[in-house]
């Protein structure tokens, strides 16, 4: 597979595993609360994600990290813009793993939430993918002064939620989709931590996370749920769907390719979940939405392509031999 090629590859899987995991959290919702499932399914792709490990020490193809006092290691670090510490895997898989959590939760919640009937799937899996026009917006407040495309993309966003949430008045606006929007803006903020720890390996960065965001799952659960371990049984196959392929191959390959993809094109690729959860819903729950939804989310998929334009651009610019 040629280098270039591999980080796309990664991340149209991504969209593909985490568009059509919006599929098992609709059917995991009808057994288990958001805490459980979250809990759940972290656990799941932790502990695929350690046989993972395991296997890649045995090929010889393990990143472990730097070990305290290792002289050598620390020589080879100066040259190695890759090496990274155990406090920084360890630092940056909580601090991802918690606000994984946070959005997370957000997400299940509000996909609970919502009243039979509904189009779940498609409807969150299209709210969910505002977070690209959110990172794209946190550079207002992060000192870079915004494209005035981004603020046609924030208009275009939010005539989309219109027709998507509310074309009828504010009075049957749902709860799933607040929660599911605040979820968006929790996801965009998860992106911009990952990038600050792309040098971390891939594997071992996800497998802590999702250990972090497993443990504060858990005692929620145990605060606030009270989980049966039949109706656990009963979301079975819709948890290790979450858990080894949303949770442990997903959000892995995230990781991976973010070291490598332009973040315009990763923005525009992991935005295609929402097409494939839509997809999804319609393929395996029957989901249908009406035209009027069908029309916002064209416009909050438009919206999402937008506001990567200007980063597109720059980095186009920056490529070019007399930049």
């Amino acid at each position: 597979m040629p280098p270039k090629a591999k980080g796309p590859i990664l991340l149209l899987i991504t969209a593909i595993l985490w568009g059509m995991a919006f599929v098992a959290q609709t059917t995991a919702a009808q057994d288990v609360q958001p805490f459980t499932f979250n809990a759940s399914r972290n656990l799941v792709g932790a502990l695929f994600l350690t046989g993972v490990i395991a296997l890649r020490k045995k090929t010889g193809s393990d990143r472990p990290p730097r070990r305290a006092g290792d002289a050598g290691a620390r020589a080879a670090s100066v040259s190695d813009s890759a090496g990274y510490g155990m406090r920084e895997l360890v630092i940056g898989g909580v601090v991802c793993g918690a606000v994984l959590f946070a959005a997370s939760y957000l997400q299940q919640a509000g996909i609970t939430s919502y009243p039979e009937g509904t189009a779940v799937s498609g409807r969150s899996g299209f709210i969910t993918a505002l977070y690209m026009v959110v990172v794209a917006l946190i550079g207002t407040f992060t000192g870079k002064r915004p494209h005035p495309l981004v603020f046609v993309a924030t208009g275009v966003a939010l005539v989309g939620m219109w027709l998507l949430c509310v074309p009828d008045g504010f009075d049957n606006m749902y709860v799933g989709d607040v929660l599911v929007f605040v979820c968006a803006i929790g996801y965009a903020v998860h992106i911009i931590v990952i990038d600050r720890y792309t040098h971390v390996d891939g594997v071992r960065l996800s497998c802590v996370q999702l250990l972090t965001s497993a443990a504060l799952s858990l005692v929620c659960m145990a605060i606030f749920e009270h989980p049966e371990v039949s109706l656990v049984v009963a979301a079975a196959i819709p948890i290790l769907y979450a858990g080894i392929c949303s949770d442990g191959i997903a959000y892995t390959f995230q990781i991976i390719a973010q070291q490598t993809t332009d973040p315009t094109v990763a923005s525009i690729l992991m935005s295609l979940e929402s097409v494939f959860a839509a997809l999804g819903g319609w393929l395996v729950l029957s989901e249908a939405l009406s035209p009027i939804e069908l029309l916002g989310c064209a416009l909050v998929f438009a919206a999402v392509i937008i506001a990567q334009v200007p980063d597109f651009i720059e980095n186009a610019r920056n490529k070019r031999p007399d930049a």
